[in-house]
């Protein structure tokens, strides 16, 4: 069954912070919207998946081993799996999230994280 998602009336209707509202499932990759502000996350990986973040409002770094590397609205970028990583949230931004299913969790994702 065919179904049609609006990025931006989802993420809009989250009323807190880092929580990530699942949208859909490709692939058995998990779709999920948050809305983020002034959070920096510890460096992480991911073994198993490569991570995609898109910048549905807002802006943010992603700070690698490499460097930072900022992403704005309208912009995406994929971590690949096995990079260390973490992301840089100083303004409210807002993300769909695509990753592996289960990718998610407290550690790598903030001590607020829940899964809506």
């Amino acid at each position: 069954m065919l179904s049609k998602v609006n990025l931006i009336d989802e993420v809009n209707n989250i009323e807190q912070l880092y929580v990530y509202k699942k949208i859909g499932m490709l692939n058995k990759h998990t779709m999920s919207v948050v809305q983020v502000e002034n959070r920096t996350l510890d460096f992480h990986i991911h073994d198993e998946s490569d991570e995609l973040f898109y910048v549905i409002e807002g802006k943010f770094k992603l700070e690698t081993t490499e460097g930072f590397t900022e992403v704005g609205e309208g912009e995406f970028i994929i971590v690949p799996r096995k990079t260390i990583h973490r992301p840089v949230v100083t303004e409210l931004t807002k993300f769909l999230m695509i990753e592996l299913e289960g990718t998610l969790n407290k550690e790598n994702s903030g001590d607020l994280y829940e899964d809506k």
